[in-house]
């Protein structure tokens, strides 16, 4: 019989593997690289500010380092992916940031969906002739409030709503995962993508969450939040490291959230048309295409 708590204690063997974890300087990140390395896995800290990444490097036990990447720059994007040798068996696509107001990345894209879906489309499709076993990408249960507006991406010709930039961006990243499997399918390759979400984890995510709105937010976190980070990354590791089909999207199960658990998909966050079609938005926007 299953148990209620599932903990990253029983983790695979990581030794002699190589995962990169985007935006690995607080919060899931923080502890998603931790946790990786402690099974045995040289971890990449891929974060925006160096001095932060490195002072979480340094209290990780394991083989750690720290390299810029900067996901509303595509030229770091590139930087990054273009100094990568050798063979990436992991890449969890973490960063992201949430209810920002409203502003444009280095390349002018909306900051959300610049940020947490077109900067982790280019990484992953410039280091996919390295990637050997899976790409996880950390979405959002607030994904099921999300609408794709393919003309209208980066809200240049509606009035800009946060959360619903946020929602957005957090339904591309799952339609991302969609296309991105069935690319890897029909190819042949043996890589996997999936997909997870923290529940409600507290951490600084909702820093920009303002008013009565962001108040009622943070009261709630005292009673349905997975209180720490450590709660909420246990999905992202799940998805890091189990024996899961291509395409799985991994949330908290159990009555207390602890037990991550494969979860339904829903219409709209499994439609193959619309998937398709953001990615051919997402490759003219980003000029990067699938290798």
């Amino acid at each position: 019989m299953a148990t209620e708590t599932w903990t990253p204690a029983p983790l695979p063997d990581l030794s002699g593997r190589t995962a990169v974890v985007t935006g690995a300087s607080s919060g899931l990140g923080a502890v998603t690289a931790r946790e990786l390395a402690r099974a045995g896995a040289r971890v990449v800290l891929a974060v925006r500010d160096p001095a932060k990444g490195q002072a979480v490097a340094d209290a990780i036990a394991g083989d750690t380092e720290v390299r810029a990447l900067d996901l509303g720059d595509l030229a770091s994007v590139r930087a990054f992916a273009d100094t990568w040798s050798g063979t990436l068996d992991i890449l969890v696509n973490n960063a992201g940031i949430m209810a920002v107001p409203q502003g444009r990345t280095t390349d002018g894209f909306e900051l959300q969906i610049g940020t947490n879906h077109l900067g982790h489309f280019a990484l992953t499709n410039l280091l996919l002739p390295h990637i050997s076993d899976r790409i996880v990408t950390v979405s959002s249960g607030l994904a099921r409030t999300g609408r794709i507006d393919l003309d209208d991406l980066n809200w240049q010709n509606r009035r800009y709503k946060p959360m619903g930039a946020y929602g957005q961006s957090k339904l591309a990243n799952l339609l991302f995962t969609v296309e991105l499997q069935r690319r890897l399918t029909e190819a042949g390759s043996p890589v996997r993508a999936l997909s997870a979400h923290p529940g409600v984890a507290a951490t600084d995510l909702d820093r920009h969450i303002g008013g009565l709105q962001g108040a009622a937010i943070r009261f709630a976190y005292r009673f349905i939040a997975q209180k720490q980070p450590e709660f909420g990354a246990l999905p992202t590791l799940y998805a890091a490291t189990q024996d899961l089909p291509g395409d799985s999207y991994v949330g908290p199960g159990g009555r207390s959230g602890r037990r991550p658990s494969v979860e339904k998909r829903t219409a709209r966050d499994s439609d193959t048309a619309l998937a398709r079609r953001l990615w051919d938005r997402s490759e003219e926007l980003t000029g990067v295409h699938y290798r």
